[in-house]
């Protein structure tokens, strides 16, 4: 990846439709060759998609939290699939450190969340959680 893939896909993260004209305008290339860049990203999975990201107004409603846990040894998998089963939670990462997940649940209210964590916590493997509430977004430069 060289600089003109960078810039295409820092222009593309900050606005998703903006066209192959526009980006060879902005990045003074040819057409063509934000064209070819684009199907070359796209093939060797750079750029996985494009999609929407949504606002605040969009996002008012939902209480988010992240939730720190733990789990025995050689339960992820299992913890995994489970988890997929629960919609409130939309994301999962695994990470190094004191804990061994970090996920992201959304819920519409505190009383769904508690309910939300209470799942989590029985799942069959989960030695232990933490859960911090979002407040607010102050920072946001995810693509």
């Amino acid at each position: 990846m060289d600089e003109l893939d960078r810039n295409i896909i820092s222009l593309l993260g900050a606005d998703a439709r903006m066209s192959v004209a526009t980006l060879a305008r902005r990045l003074k290339v040819a057409r063509s060759t934000v064209q070819t860049r684009l199907e070359r990203l796209e093939t060797t999975g750079m750029i996985a998609g494009y999609t929407l990201k949504l606002g605040e107004a969009a996002r008012a409603g939902r209480l988010r939290a992240s939730v720190l846990v733990n789990i025995e040894p050689r339960a992820q998998a299992g913890i995994l699939i489970r988890l997929k089963n629960i919609p409130e939670v939309e994301r999962v990462y695994t990470t190094s450190g004191r804990f061994d997940l970090l996920m992201q649940v959304a819920a519409p209210n505190t009383r769904a969340l508690d309910d939300v964590l209470d799942q989590i916590g029985a799942l069959t493997g989960v030695k232990s959680s933490e859960s911090l509430i979002h407040l607010s977004t102050r920072l946001d430069r995810a693509v």
